[in-house]
């Protein structure tokens, strides 16, 4: 990945993470990874606990972050947040995706996907 790709993704991650705060969710852990590929954000919400995946994209008119989301990419997310629930013994998860338009310097558009397993 690119050094530009890198801190792209870095702030996506960054906003998401201020985002779900903002929004009463416990931000609990970033960048975890499993044998299954990296969860970018553990979070907590009432009794349940949120795998996110957060997708950025700077600019684009006819393609959205949340189209990066493919099968392949969904198993994958799938495979991580249940080898971590095992792994911990959590019960009650869910995984969800934030997708963000923008780039560093500027205003955010935020779409929140909940539960998309």
């Amino acid at each position: 990945m690119s050094g530009h790709n890198q801190q792209v993704g870095a702030w996506g991650e960054e906003t998401a993470a201020a985002w779900l705060a903002g929004k009463g969710y416990e931000v609990i852990r970033r960048n975890v990874r499993t044998p299954y590929g990296e969860i970018d954000i553990i979070a907590r919400k009432s009794n349940s606990t949120i795998f996110v995946e957060v997708k950025t994209l700077t600019a684009s008119k006819s393609f959205f972050p949340e189209h990066q989301i493919t099968a392949r990419k969904r198993e994958h997310m799938l495979n991580a947040a249940t080898h971590h629930a095992a792994e911990n013994e959590i019960e009650h998860w869910q995984i969800d995706v934030i997708a963000i338009e923008g780039k560093p310097g500027s205003t955010p558009i935020i779409h929140h996907f909940e539960n998309i397993q």
